[in-house]
């Protein structure tokens, strides 16, 4: 079976209509702390808790996360968005003038995200132009707020609307 040729760009703009939410992951290792900003992220499991997020191949964070085992993903709040834009930005050192703060963490969190989930590096699989890194997560943290949003290459609000479905899960 052959695979048809499509323009990356044209892959970029289809998926861009995917609205996903904005998170940082950061992790440490012997050379200090890491950190990007990512939108492919999504839960696969919750027996046991895993999820998943894509990395650019030769990204920085990419590798200190493979290298030190383990990393937190913390989830942006609607008010963070020069957060998400200071870790997207290649090459830089994310936490010139930040302070790491880690709380109970032990790797460097973002101080007001709406929740912080600690994960190892259960496996690593690569795919294309990422490498997608599947984390076991270990503990998890919450805070009430509206999240950052991301669609059609830009910051967007998330606005609930209609009826409070019932939760399917405890």
């Amino acid at each position: 079976m052959s695979t048809p040729t499509i323009d990356p760009l044209t892959m970029r703009r289809a998926m861009g209509r995917f609205a996903t939410g904005v998170a940082v992951i950061t992790t440490e290792d012997e050379s200090g702390p890491h950190g990007m900003t990512v939108n492919s992220l999504t839960s696969v499991s919750l027996e046991p808790p895993l999820l998943l997020v894509c990395f650019n191949h030769g990204a920085r964070s990419a590798a200190a996360v493979e290298h030190a085992g383990r990393f937190v993903v913390n989830i942006l709040a609607r008010r963070q968005k020069e957060i998400a834009l200071r870790f997207a930005q290649r090459g830089a050192d994310h936490f010139a003038d930040l302070e790491p703060s880690y709380g109970s963490h032990s790797v460097p969190v973002v101080p007001g995200s709406l929740a912080h989930l600690d994960c190892e590096v259960s496996r690593t699989v690569e795919a294309g132009d990422h490498t997608i890194v599947l984390g076991a997560v270990t503990a998890v943290c919450s805070n009430d707020g509206q999240p950052l949003g991301f669609y059609a290459g830009h910051f967007s609000d998330v606005q609930p609307h209609g009826e409070e479905i019932e939760p399917w899960f405890c």
